[in-house]
């Protein structure tokens, strides 16, 4: 493990775009994790995200893995252009000759991912431990933990979506093609899960629709995209303002997006490993 994780600094610290976009990332999430402190000038308004009590206990572990999520495609891109300048610049291939087994490559690009993943997490978790305990208004100890499974959610959210891209980069090896097909499948998605809701709800209004859209199983839930996604709810129906209204919100823990992304990430990791010895390179 010592001889890949070298092997993985040595390439990537002098590979400037990765150098770049890691110290973008982090920056950007950790000012994204304070942005509750600031007014915010919303359709004219001012919303202030602290009085509106995202950093309360337990709804907090909610709302920063949610909001730190949005930035992982800048931790995505990281990971395509560290593999794929690997086939562009036939590193792959060198290395493969000097002795470095497809098994190790795969391992050491997992390697990868699990570091930034849980760096990500941990930063997450201690910033959100921080924010709690200043600013909640909620002190309860039974309340503070009541929610750190989302902690959970993140790095597996976040696993999942980096061993898609994995999988997509050892396909397609350019880092546009990769883009390209990430954007394509997406769309896909969109539409699967577009045709589906279509297909159960019509002619259905009002109680009924709420009702099938709550209770109903979608298979397109579990594709991989829609599953990350559910692992970590939007957390904005969990404002203040909102509850004032009489909005509910019902937490559950997403056991089936969580059992869906671990297939899809062993599938994921498989499948790379699997093209890699396939394929003529």
């Amino acid at each position: 493990m010592l001889k890949l994780l070298k092997l993985e600094y040595y390439k990537n610290l002098n590979y400037k775009p990765f150098r770049v976009f890691t110290i973008l990332y982090f920056a950007i999430l950790i000012a994204l994790l304070f942005i509750g402190l600031v007014d915010l000038n919303v359709f004219g308004g001012t919303v202030n995200l602290k009085e509106q009590g995202i950093y309360n206990f337990p709804e907090i572990w909610n709302f920063t893995t949610w909001i730190v999520a949005l930035l992982k495609i800048f931790l995505g891109l990281i990971i395509v252009f560290s593999i794929s300048q690997e086939f562009t610049n036939r590193m792959f291939k060198q290395n493969t000759i000097d002795g470095l087994s497809r098994k190790e490559f795969i391992s050491s690009k997992l390697l990868t991912i699990t570091i930034f993943t849980t760096v990500s997490t941990l930063i997450v978790f201690i910033i959100t431990m921080f924010l709690g305990h200043q600013y909640s208004k909620v002190t309860d100890a039974s309340k503070i933990y009541a929610e750190v499974y989302y902690i959970g959610n993140y790095f597996v959210k976040l696993f999942t979506f980096f061993s898609f891209l994995m999988f997509l980069s050892v396909l397609l090896r350019k880092s546009m093609f990769v883009f390209l097909g990430f954007f394509a499948y997406w769309v896909a998605e969109k539409i699967l899960a577009g045709l589906e809701a279509y297909q159960k709800l019509t002619g259905m209004q009002g109680e009924q629709r709420k009702a099938v859209l709550e209770n109903d199983f979608f298979i397109t839930s579990m594709l991989p995209l829609e599953s990350m996604s559910n692992l970590i709810p939007n957390p904005l129906m969990r404002l203040n303002m909102l509850k004032v209204m009489g909005v509910k919100y019902d937490a559950h823990y997403p056991t089936e997006s969580m059992i869906a992304c671990i297939i899809w990430s062993v599938i994921f990791i498989g499948g790379s490993y699997w093209i890699l010895r396939k394929r003529d390179w």
